[in-house]
């Protein structure tokens, strides 16, 4: 039986980081600030998105606090609150990938009447 601990700590971690992390746009935010912080109009122009949508993706993962933000003058920097998150991504990236290699092969060893 899982524990009253470990069911917690799961059900905070899907509520606070998981259900932040099911938009591919906040994800491509959390590497392009991994890369460099950055102002809202920026991140934009560089996932080529719109500044509002850039803003409500930046506003999850502030509320999720994946991200901070600072004020630079008339300008707010956005950056990671925590480089591990992108190390967490790689991990899942790894595991996709591995996935996606491993049906790949199992594809080209069926033969083509079992592929229909």
């Amino acid at each position: 039986m899982i524990s009253s601990s470990l069911s917690q700590e799961i059900t905070a971690l899907h509520a606070d980081i998981c259900s932040a992390l099911a938009d591919p746009a906040r994800i491509l935010i959390l590497y392009a600030l991994n890369e460099k912080p950055s102002n809202v109009s920026t991140l934009a122009e560089e996932l080529g998105i719109t500044q509002s949508a850039a803003s409500r993706h930046l506003n999850v993962l502030r509320d999720r606090g994946l991200v901070i933000s600072q004020r630079d003058g008339q300008s707010v920097v956005n950056m990671l609150a925590d480089p591990r998150v992108i190390q967490a991504l790689d991990l899942l990236r790894a595991v996709l990938t591995s996935k996606l290699k491993n049906q790949a092969a199992l594809a080209e060893t069926m033969e083509p009447s079992e592929q229909e």
